[in-house]
Formats: C-alpha cells, sequence, structure tokens
C-alpha cells in the first residue's frame, strides 16, 4: 500500500507544541487528544497548513513561521482608547483581561493593554501578532 502523503482535502491528525523564540511554549496538543483539521481550509495559519502539506504518518518537523505566516504584523491602528463609561457597569478592568466585541459572526477578541481613571485601551491584534513562531508538528493519521 502507497504512503498516504498530507495534501489539501485530507483530513489530518497531528501532534504540536507551539514555542515562541525564547523557549516558552505557548500551545500544545500533547498530553490531549491529537488535533484533527482538514488541509486547504484555512482553519489553520498558513505557515502551520504549509509545512503539513508533503508529510506522511510518523513524520516529525519542526519549523519556524515568521509573523506574516503566523498571526500577522501587529497593526497600531488595531489599538483604540475607549471612555470607562461605555463598559457594562459589572465589569472592573484590568491589564490582560479579554473579551469579545461585535455580534454573532463578527466578532473581535480585544485584550486591555492599558487602565486609566477615564478609559481603557483596547488592542484587536492577535496576541501572538508580530512574533515569530516555532511548531514541532508530529504527523499522527491522514485521511
Amino acid at each position: 500500500m502507497k504512503e498516504k502523503i498530507a495534501q489539501e482535502g485530507d483530513k489530518v491528525k497531528l501532534h504540536y507544541t507551539g514555542k515562541l523564540q525564547d523557549g516558552t511554549i505557548f500551545d500544545s496538543s500533547i498530553n490531549n487528544k491529537p488535533l484533527e483539521v482538514y488541509v486547504g481550509r484555512g482553519e489553520l495559519i498558513t505557515g502551520f497548513e504549509n509545512a503539513i502539506i508533503g508529510m506522511k504518518e510518523g513524520d516529525i518537523k519542526s519549523i519556524t513561521i515568521s509573523p506574516q505566516e503566523g498571526y500577522g504584523m501587529h497593526d497600531p491602528r488595531l489599538i483604540k482608547d475607549v471612555e470607562r463609561k461605555y463598559l457594562p457597569k459589572n465589569i472592573n478592568p484590568k491589564i490582560g483581561m479579554q473579551f469579545q466585541l461585535g455580534e454573532q459572526e463578527n466578532t473581535t477578541i480585544v485584550t486591555i493593554i492599558d487602565v486609566t481613571s477615564s478609559h481603557i485601551k483596547l488592542d484587536a491584534n492577535h496576541p501572538l501578532a508580530g512574533i515569530t513562531l516555532l511548531f514541532d508538528i508530529e504527523i499522527i493519521k491522514i485521511e
């Protein structure tokens, strides 16, 4: 039987560990169920998806993903000052707090990056925007 090679349209089960350049792990499927994705559907960041294509079951690969092929470059236009009066009264804003803005399918996750007595500063960039990422990938199964 011919060895299956991951290509667009395939369902792939894999394990991964994502790290920052200093070695800090920011995400991993190890000790959990393998991640299941369909290659070519945009379910993954571009650099990760491109790395899977051409791998075989049992293959292990370490890759480096530039911000452009990851979560994009950090965009200062996505940082906004908002008056605190627009926040729900039950929210006590703190730096690092995240919440969702928008309705139904048109939502954005924002992070509070500064708090003053009158305003909060929101950042709608992905937390990993502008960062080079390292991934270890192991292909478990290709369907």
